[in-house]
């Protein structure tokens, strides 16, 4: 049952005094024009927003309690909060240009003289930075050589097997109405001196593990300082690295958890053993992670694989295994499950949680396993409508993040993935000798250094923002 008028009227007007004396009035600069000029605003187009496109159960009383929580809400790490979904509810292509800038400052102190970087940081308060464009940019190159980083996996090591053609390294991230500051290793350090970090989800989050573990040694005058924890072996084929950057005390780790929910082996009758994917229980690795400093999780790629998204025999909860389920019930299911998990377990005064959206793959025409391929790609897309639909599994994560009681911080770098079909390992995922016509290109994955190297200057802006803010307002 709705509640009655006067009892919302009561909550919502105690989470809008709350959230004014903590928050200035962030705005959009989206091209949906859902331009908010005070929270009052904002909160409304989010109220209608979710009431459209949610449940029934997803009442405005839940809706004004969240408001009322993220008014309460202030972390000791950082003072930025997520407004945790889409405002967007009518053009789902644009919902990526709309989407969560997880920029939400305090108010700043007006008396304090405010230099380049106050200048700086105090646009990205009202810009997505996720909706932007990529440019030539010479001055300054790559945040790491190509070549020089001795973690980076073969088969994202593009300079190493032999690609002619650096033009992919030219371009960086520019949002739209805004600048970011360029990523600063020995002051993303800083921000992270006796902190853990863990990315945790697949290969695509170990792509963006290993970019940041590069960009961060590059900063090391002495490069021995960082040490490998878990002990160097191929990357892809075990769970779970660590590497610790000995002289800030900090570790930054990888977690693999491809579908973040477990996948089981059971015995049939016939003594055969079949995989299922339990989508009623988070995968048993959290104990690596759940006290983290910061999380980074991601799914997505793996749900688009032939077993997963034919759905047959193969999604289970509890002891029902499901003859055949539609993925996208199949991942809602999964996605509730991990929010329910991180709501349950995660101490959000402690651990800023983030999620990594879809990274756009480029297989010419044709799935992966077709011999699909984005060989010869040397230029970004220049054409918004070549760009590929909104992603059905971004729409989904949006939705589930809005009814999560644990601030989460959503990375949307769908759009800005989509425009880089240069930036793909394809046939230089193995050396020349290795290679031949008919090979499996990787059109999913990401050259090193390259596109994820942009991912973590938009989180190193995300977390710069928010440390500047703490010590500004103290």
């Amino acid at each position: 049952m709705i509640p009655s008028m006067a009892s919302f009227k009561n909550i919502f007007t105690a989470a809008f005094m709350n959230m004014s004396t903590a928050l200035s009035c962030p705005l959009s600069r989206s091209r949906t024009h859902l331009l908010a000029t005070s929270f009052l605003l904002l909160s409304i187009l989010f109220l209608s927003n979710s009431i459209t496109n949610h449940s029934p159960s997803f009442t405005a009383s839940a809706l004004a309690s969240r408001l009322l929580f993220a008014a309460n809400y202030i972390s000791p790490f950082s003072s930025i909060q997520s407004s945790k979904t889409c405002l967007v509810s009518d053009l789902r292509d644009n919902c990526t240009l709309s989407s969560v800038t997880a920029m939400e400052r305090s108010r700043r102190n007006s008396r304090k003289e405010e230099t380049d970087d106050d200048v700086l940081l105090s646009g990205l308060s009202s810009c997505d930075i996720f909706n932007g464009s990529w440019v030539i940019d010479d001055d300054f190159g790559p945040i790491y050589k190509p070549g020089s980083c001795p973690f980076v996996d073969d088969s994202f090591n593009c300079f190493k097997n032999g690609r002619p053609d650096l033009s992919y390294l030219r371009y960086r991230w520019k949002p739209h109405g805004c600048q970011i500051p360029r990523f600063d290793g020995r002051n993303f350090l800083e921000l992270l001196k006796g902190k853990k970090l863990v990315f945790v989800g697949d290969s695509l989050n170990r792509n963006m593990w290993e970019s940041l573990v590069c960009a961060l040694r590059e900063s090391l005058k002495n490069k021995s300082r960082i040490f490998e924890v878990s002990g160097r072996k191929e990357f892809r084929t075990r769970g779970f690295y660590s590497f610790k950057f000995i002289d800030y005390n900090c570790s930054i780790d990888f977690v693999k958890s491809p579908f973040l929910v477990q996948e089981v082996k059971a015995s049939e009758d016939t003594g055969n053993r079949r995989e299922t994917l339990r989508l009623d229980m988070i995968q048993g690795t959290f104990s690596k992670y759940h006290h983290a400093d910061i999380i980074i999780f991601n799914t997505g790629h793996w749900w688009t694989h032939q077993k997963t998204n034919r759905g047959k025999d193969y999604f289970q909860e509890g002891s029902h295994v499901y003859n055949r389920l539609k993925v996208t019930e199949a991942y809602t299911k999964a996605l509730w499950t991990w929010a329910h998990w991180v709501d349950a377990n995660i101490n959000s005064s402690h651990t800023r949680v983030f999620f990594r959206g879809y990274s756009a793959s480029h297989f010419r025409k044709v799935p992966w396993n077709a011999v699909g391929r984005c060989d010869g790609e040397n230029q970004p897309v220049t054409n918004d409508t070549d760009l590929a639909p909104y992603p059905w599994m971004m729409s989904i994560l949006e939705s589930v993040i809005s009814e999560m009681k644990t601030p989460v911080f959503y990375l949307n770098i769908t759009r800005m993935t989509d425009y880089r079909k240069d930036g793909h390992p394809s046939v230089y995922r193995q050396s020349k000798i290795r290679r031949d016509h008919e090979m499996i290109q990787d059109c999913s994955h990401w050259c090193l250094p390259g596109v994820p190297d942009s991912w973590n200057e938009l989180l190193y802006a995300t977390l710069l923002l928010s440390h500047h803010d703490l010590l500004t307002n103290h």
